[in-house]
């Protein structure tokens, strides 16, 4: 069942100059499903990339951060199989990722330095890589620039429906564009969430100024949404400029040319983060939490994702119950600096509480009513500071529970 937060339809993606793709079914948890993807980006391109703060990361994450920061010319391949996580796996999860990438290597020729596996579904099974290495003769002939959709439909696990987001702007006069794929749908929580996400630009850019932009974007995109607080094991986003475009390299992150990239890639990263959020496993409501008027940015920060957190709070959206003492005291539990009766707390326009008491003018069959939306905004002013910030989340249902009781059967 399809969420009833998607997109009406999938985007239409832009091809990327210098990015070729594709897909096929490797049987690697289940059969006759498509589950396994490979990018390959030509001679020149530069990856960076973020990654998951588990104490627990899988192999292929730890793999990939060892190998983010290298430089190269050869280009570079990603390699992605969905229904299993390949991580608390041990030594055989390491033996898994460097036959992959040995393998890939081979087929393609570039050093297995530039080869950047993921994996994601459930953890602590061994990965059956060698049903994978079968496939990359078809993978490889199955190569083409306008292979995203089935790319996005191939990384997915619990996901209801496939994600990408795109955007084409001018630096210096010359068109430039993005594209990006996404998965994720629960075990979504900020220090990377239960997601793997694919970005491919043409952009003329070095890879410490790519590095940087990428890391700013996601701390202001994925890391701030939150289906169910827990973090993964094999989360990361991988970022590949092909430097295709016409245009002058980036090499100064605080450019006015990285300004405007990074906007793009900020608009393009943020969109994808939200479709996780409206693919949150069993949501129905997609939720803004804005916290203005606090200490500081951090401690806005810890009130919206306590709120955001709270199944107390989760669940009387699901219920469309407007129990605003559920955002009391998550704002109390927070460990902010809070002050009861100096904080307001707005349901979308209108004011419900006010220097610690219901506010005069709200009535209990006005916050029904705007709970009964699917589309929610949460407003919390502290009256304490200037710090802000704002998350997004989505209700807990019991379809949350069906879905992860019956995650393995």
């Amino acid at each position: 069942m399809v969420s009833p937060l998607a997109p009406v339809d999938f985007p239409d993606l832009p091809a990327i100059k210098g990015v070729r793709l594709s897909t096929t079914a490797a049987g690697v948890r289940y059969s006759g499903r498509t589950d396994v993807m490979l990018a390959v980006l030509d001679p020149g391109s530069v990856v960076a990339g973020t990654f998951t703060r588990s104490a627990t990361r899988s192999a292929s994450v730890l793999d990939a951060q060892a190998k983010i920061a290298g430089d190269g010319t050869e280009g570079a391949a990603i390699l992605v199989n969905s229904g299993n996580a390949n991580a608390f796996t041990g030594a055989a999860g390491v033996a898994s990722v460097n036959a992959i990438s040995a393998a890939v290597s081979q087929k393609l020729g570039l050093p297995a330095t530039r080869v950047f596996t993921s994996s994601t579904g459930v953890i602590g099974e061994p990965l059956p890589h060698d049903r994978i290495i079968t496939v990359l003769d078809e993978l490889t002939v199955g190569l083409s620039s306008a292979a995203l959709h089935d790319a996005a439909r191939a990384i997915m696990t619990t996901d209801t429906f496939p994600k990408g987001s795109s955007a084409t702007f001018e630096i210096a006069g010359e068109s430039v564009t993005i594209s990006g794929i996404a998965k994720g749908s629960g075990m979504v929580a900020p220090d990377m969430a239960t997601m793997l996400v694919y970005i491919f630009t043409d952009a003329k850019i070095t890879r410490p100024a790519l590095q940087s932009i990428l890391s700013q974007q996601t701390d202001r995109s994925f890391n701030c949404i939150t289906v169910d607080s827990d973090t993964s094991t094999s989360d990361m986003v991988l970022l590949g400029a092909t430097g295709q475009a016409d245009m002058p390299v980036i090499e100064d992150a605080t450019s006015d040319s990285a300004r405007a990239f990074s906007d793009a890639l900020g608009k393009v990263m943020l969109d994808l983060a939200h479709q996780v959020v409206r693919d949150g496993e069993g949501a129905t409501k997609f939720v803004e939490v804005s916290v203005s008027g606090a200490k500081s940015d951090a401690d806005a920060r810890k009130v919206a994702m306590a709120i955001a957190n709270s199944p107390l709070v989760k669940t009387a959206i699901a219920g469309e119950d407007p129990n605003w003492g559920r955002i009391v005291m998550a704002v109390g539990k927070s460990g902010a600096e809070a002050d009861r009766d100096r904080l307001s707390i707005r349901f979308g326009p209108h004011l419900v509480a006010f220097q610690g008491q219901v506010a005069p003018s709200y009535a209990e069959q006005v916050g029904a009513e705007y709970m009964r939306q699917q589309e929610l905004v949460i407003g919390v002013d502290l009256r304490l500071g200037i710090g802000a910030a704002t998350v997004w989340t989505c209700d807990l249902t019991h379809r949350y529970i069906d879905i992860n009781t019956d995650y393995r059967s």
